[in-house]
């Protein structure tokens, strides 16, 4: 029997299925959100509680959602840090971690959070019960979780840019060099960039242009404000200084302050009306020359022969403390003379942090002037010469001198009000003061020239020590942001915070590395938002300093509470 050969079996090659939604599930999973790190989220979680410890001011649920956001920002980034740390040490790569990992963060990230802020909220209602603020809504303060995912999600978005740029640079370099130079080229690269934006250039562009923008502004007229008509006004009759060129701050200065009338009102006796003398940016293009027009302006309207001269430094765009100057002129019985000078346009904050020079030299100018003038005069013939700074103002007052003996050879007094950190000579005060004085209320030398203080209707320490010649009087709350923000806050505890908290700054604020900084940063805007006697607001206390510096001779209490009331 034949068996019939084997049928060759043909085979056709398998065709790959259609590929579609419902045959590739990964074309089923929604797209991902960028990866975060484990380590890193729990880091900027233990930051964020760190940041609603509570700091010198209230804060709103906006500022502190600032203040979280930055915090968290931060931890994320050093969690990551010290994740990759760990990797190098152990010598592995990163591993992903498993699903129950990032249940537990949830979990312990919102108890965690929830209890903080609960807590948070009894320091802010402690703090504004002792500063005598009304205590702040419920859904205000919650707008501070959502403000914060918004400020880590920016800064975080912000990073990963930059990191993108530094690897496109990387790659790009690759194709001639190796990669790990391509890497630290990259690196480099985006690095000069981001310096080049924060200085040099680009700091000057941004002040010539905020110059240009505030100029604008600077033209105004406030409402009610009006051309003085007195001769003894710059910008009136007769003065050499015109009143278009005095700017908004100028023109409000000297419309502004108690007439001869009204102190008389108050003393009960004729009073001569006080001078107020003011030179705006565009009352001259340079500041030698401006300081000279000013002064000539003082001579021409009798500032020499008055009893008391004060030379007075502006802050920012020209402001000054109108209740403090007004405080001076009724404590003087209207005997008085007031000089200063606008030296920038821009508002105090940009100056505080950009420009510092134009106030320094607008200080050292004007005073040096009026000395060189007031020197001129016969001793029998002289007024009494003081100088008066409050905020970046302080800093341009102190430019003119070098030291406690400068001022005490040179001027009969001096009022230095809220001070920022980085003043020379308050730094030199504070710094130098006598063992066992706070930094809050430095006792410097015994007290004989210079003294601080905090409450000023409690006195200048050392109480009872004798304080004959130059009295030179620096006012500071414990609360002012300005006056305690340094850099140094990042990384060193400060002797303000190691040491018994002031009066009106809770126990339980403590330094925390990097989040204090930020703190107290955002303090600073809102510095003037508390009532008088705290944070950056010093008006009312004037009267018992002017008190305290001129001396007058049938001073009391009554008095003080009476024009207290006047200059609310």
């Amino acid at each position: 029997m034949t068996v019939p050969p084997a049928v060759e079996r043909q085979t056709e090659p398998i065709q790959p299925p259609l590929q579609t939604p419902e045959t590739r599930p990964e074309l089923l999973q929604p797209r991902r959100w960028p990866r975060l790190s484990l380590p890193g989220c729990w880091a900027a979680v233990l930051l964020v509680c760190a940041s609603l410890t509570p700091s010198l001011l209230p804060r709103e649920g906006v500022a502190q959602g600032v203040v979280s956001g930055i915090s968290a920002a931060m931890g994320y980034g050093l969690g990551v840090l010290a994740a990759a740390v760990w990797r190098a040490l152990a010598d592995r790569g990163p591993r992903p971690p498993r699903r129950w990992s990032w249940r537990v963060f949830a979990v312990g990230a919102v108890v965690l959070g929830m209890v903080v802020f609960v807590l948070g909220r009894r320091w802010q209602g402690t703090l504004r019960e002792l500063m005598g603020m009304p205590a702040e809504p419920l859904g205000r303060a919650l707008l501070a979780p959502v403000v914060a995912l918004v400020v880590f999600a920016v800064i975080l978005g912000v990073c990963r840019l930059v990191r993108g740029a530094a690897r496109a640079i990387a790659r790009l370099l690759s194709r001639w060099i190796g990669p790990s130079a391509a890497r630290a080229l990259g690196g480099l690269a985006v690095a000069a960039v981001a310096v080049l934006l924060v200085s040099g250039g680009a700091v000057d562009g941004l002040l010539a242009a905020a110059d240009r923008a505030f100029a604008l502004e600077d033209q105004e007229t406030p409402a009610g404000v009006e051309r003085p008509t007195s001769r003894l006004r710059s910008g009136g009759p007769g003065s050499l200084i015109g009143w278009d060129s005095l700017g908004r701050e100028g023109r409000t200065f000297v419309a502004g302050g108690p007439s001869a009338a009204e102190i008389g009102a108050f003393t009960g006796t004729d009073v001569p009306e006080p001078i107020r003398i003011y030179a705006g940016v565009a009352t001259a293009d340079d500041v030698g020359a401006r300081a000279q027009a000013a002064v000539d302006d003082l001579e021409r309207a009798g500032g020499f022969d008055r009893a008391r001269l004060v030379v007075a430094t502006t802050t920012g765009r020209g402001w000054l403390d109108a209740g403090s100057l007004s405080a001076l002129e009724y404590i003087a019985v209207g005997d008085s003379a007031v000089v200063a000078m606008q030296y920038s346009y821009v508002p105090s904050g940009l100056s505080y942090l950009i420009d510092q020079d134009r106030a320094r030299a607008a200080g050292r100018e004007l005073f040096d002037a009026v000395y060189e003038r007031w020197t001129a005069l016969p001793p029998g013939d002289r007024p009494e010469l003081y100088v008066f700074g409050e905020s970046l103002g302080s800093f341009g007052a102190e430019a003119a001198f070098s030291g406690e003996y400068d001022l005490r050879n040179r001027v009969t007094g001096a009022m230095f009000v809220g001070p920022p950190n980085f003043n020379a000579l308050h730094t030199e005060f504070r710094d130098g003061r006598d063992p066992g004085s706070r930094e809050i209320e430095p006792v410097y030398r015994d007290g004989r020239t210079v003294r601080f203080s905090n409450e000023i209707s409690s006195g200048a320490p050392p109480a009872g020590e004798p304080w004959t010649g130059t009295r030179v009087l620096i006012l500071q709350h414990p609360s002012d942001p300005v006056t305690w923000w340094s850099p140094s806050l990042l990384l060193d505890r400060p002797d303000w915070l190691a040491e018994e908290p002031g009066r009106d700054v809770l126990p339980e604020m403590t330094w925390i590395p990097l989040v204090t900084f930020w703190q107290v940063t955002l303090d600073m805007p809102f510095s003037t938002d508390v009532p008088e006697g705290h944070g950056h607001r010093y008006t009312r206390e004037s009267v018992d300093a002017w008190a305290l510096l001129l001396r007058p001779a049938d001073w009391t209490p009554e008095k003080a509470d009476r024009l207290r009331a006047l200059i609310r």
